[in-house]
């Protein structure tokens, strides 16, 4: 029939059999497709131990950075304090070490309270005598008296020289001996004379002598050491003259200093012949003053005022030139002097509108300061006893009446109440 064969026909159809021209095309092998491009949705993180074990990327950032820097201090600091603790616990030992070293040394030398004491005699040349360990426990300072340690004035008075009622030439020549020399003495070399030692104020009592020293410790910065006289008059034989040195001793480690002696009359009287021991005592006392102020030690920044009312009683040794070189005189208050002390001495008070005060200002009486002061304070007792706050003409004068009276029948001065 001109076909082929039905075994002809059944290997044509077989998938494996190859065509003679060559024309099928090779198999392609399997490639996994292209990893898509990051748009979209994150990938998911791969699971399993592979990606368990992957470290992430970190990129610092500044707050990662200053954290760090945070966490080095803080490691620094613990590392000094272990340091720290180590040195202590090391040093500790010694420590303790040196204190019962110290303690033991101590026992050794026992309390210095005795040299020595004899126990038994054995024979001529031998005894048995307990003795302690001596030791020095400290060194004593350069002994100074207790009476003048508290001769000198801590605290400044308050009165100055506006609180004192006329005395301008007194005022000008106490500046000229005592406070010009240690503040300016310059100008006492440019003139070539040298300063006054010291000064002695005399006069009628409450005229204003300690009033005005008073002034001068308030307007100085100098060391202002305060004295009256009998207290130089001592109970022992010596220890008058040796107060003295001492007083002068330590206003010259003060120096510059201000020596006020009150009262000098007690101690500087005229010499004569002694038939008690107090009174020889109270001479030599006097003797060494005078060479204190005027000896062969030079006094420098020391600088004396003394005070009395009794000036002819006293030795003229002591008021010389070259130990006293300026007397000021103290007199009583002039009628301008009165009026300004009674205008310091009223200021404060509240005064009725009949008070007229220049009835006492040109008084016949003769008025110290002192007696002004009474006067003013026993005028405001009065009006203070009637419950009045207003003092009247009337308690002026009944206080003048009383002060006066008092005075006149021989009452002290200072008692007025």
């Amino acid at each position: 029939m001109g076909q082929g064969s039905p075994g002809s026909m059944n290997r044509q159809g077989l998938p494996g059999d190859r065509k003679p021209d060559g024309s099928d095309k090779k198999e392609k092998k399997f490639e996994p497709a292209a990893p898509p491009a990051r748009v979209g949705r994150k990938q998911r993180k791969q699971k399993g131990p592979e990606a368990a074990a992957r470290l992430p990327t970190v990129t610092p950032l500044s707050k990662c950075k200053l954290r760090l820097l945070k966490l080095e201090r803080i490691k620094d600091y613990l590392l000094m304090e272990e340091v720290f603790v180590a040195n202590q616990e090391n040093l500790k030992p010694h420590e303790e070490k040196a204190e019962e070293d110290r303690s033991k040394v101590d026992d050794l030398r026992g309390s210095p309270m005795s040299v020595g004491n004899l126990e038994e005699l054995i024979d001529e040349n031998h005894a048995i005598v307990s003795s302690s360990v001596l030791s020095v426990v400290g060194l004593l300072q350069d002994e100074v008296d207790p009476m003048v340690s508290v001769m000198k004035v801590e605290k400044a008075p308050l009165e100055s020289y506006a609180d004192i009622g006329g005395l301008d030439a007194q005022i000008q020549e106490i500046k000229e001996a005592v406070e010009l020399p240690l503040t300016h003495p310059e100008l006492y070399e440019d003139i070539g004379i040298k300063p006054p030692k010291g000064v002695i104020l005399y006069g009628e009592p409450g005229t204003g002598k300690t009033l005005l020293a008073k002034a001068v410790a308030n307007s100085t910065s100098a060391t202002f050491l305060r004295v009256v006289g009998s207290e130089l008059i001592q109970k022992y034989l010596g220890d008058g003259p040796k107060l003295v040195r001492e007083l002068f001793r330590v206003a010259d480690d003060l120096s510059p200093s201000i020596v006020f002696i009150d009262e000098i009359d007690a101690v500087g009287t005229k010499r004569y012949d002694a038939h008690s021991g107090g009174e020889r005592e109270i001479q030599r006392t006097m003797l060494e003053l005078l060479n204190q102020l005027d000896g062969f030690d030079s006094r420098g920044d020391v600088k004396v005022i003394l005070a009395t009312n009794r000036i002819e009683s006293l030795d003229p040794a002591l008021l010389r030139p070259g130990r006293i070189d300026r007397k000021i005189e103290f007199p009583l208050p002039d009628i301008k002097t009165r009026r300004r002390i009674f205008q310091i001495h009223t200021a404060r008070m509240t005064l009725a509108d009949d008070v007229n005060l220049e009835e006492f200002v040109m008084t016949k009486d003769e008025f110290s300061g002192a007696d002004i002061k009474a006067i003013c304070t026993e005028a405001g007792l009065l009006a203070l006893r009637e419950r009045r706050m207003k003092v009247t003409h009337a308690d002026f004068k009944k206080a003048k009446e009383k002060v006066m009276f008092k005075k006149k029948e021989g009452v002290p001065e200072g008692l007025y109440m």
